[in-house]
């Protein structure tokens, strides 16, 4: 299982933003960011850990990995919603946030999306090209996020 060549410019951009903004603003403690990924992305010299080419080997080994106070960066509902149970935080590559309330709802609309597929009737289109302003909103909203995850860890402490 590799990145799709047509999401690879998303995936290309935000795996940098997300390690560069964990080194600007977290320290040691914190800073841990892991990339799972496909051997094959991995070969390309990407990535610190990598996974056989199964499917779903890559969202297994993210979920054993994942704890609570985490942090998960997905585009897929279904880790989103693992991520969730587990207790991390789940963020999508626009910024939005999966959390309890919407989880449900998007699931649901995965799965219509895949009866839709299936019927052969409907051709859904795939996401638009990545632009700056779509770097932004995502730094912005994850920014966000770890400033929550933080302030969480504080409380506790």
């Amino acid at each position: 299982m590799s990145v799709p060549k047509s999401l690879q410019p998303a995936f290309d951009g935000i795996e940098p933003l997300i390690t560069d903004y964990c080194n600007q603003y977290l320290n040691d403690e914190y800073r841990n960011c892991v990339c799972i990924c496909s051997k094959s992305s991995a070969e390309r010299g990407l990535h610190r850990y990598w996974q056989e080419e199964r499917t779903h080997a890559v969202d297994i080994a993210l979920i054993n990995l994942c704890k609570r106070g985490d942090i998960v960066v997905t585009q897929d509902y279904g880790v989103a919603a693992l991520a969730l149970g587990k207790g991390a935080r789940a963020i999508h590559q626009s910024g939005k946030w999966y959390t309890d309330d919407n989880i449900d709802g998007l699931l649901m609309e995965r799965h219509l999306a895949k009866k839709v597929r299936r019927s052969g009737k409907h051709h859904l289109n795939g996401p638009a090209k990545r632009t700056e302003e779509d770097d932004r909103r995502f730094a912005e909203s994850f920014e966000r996020m770890i400033q929550e995850v933080l302030n969480d860890r504080n409380i506790v402490e």
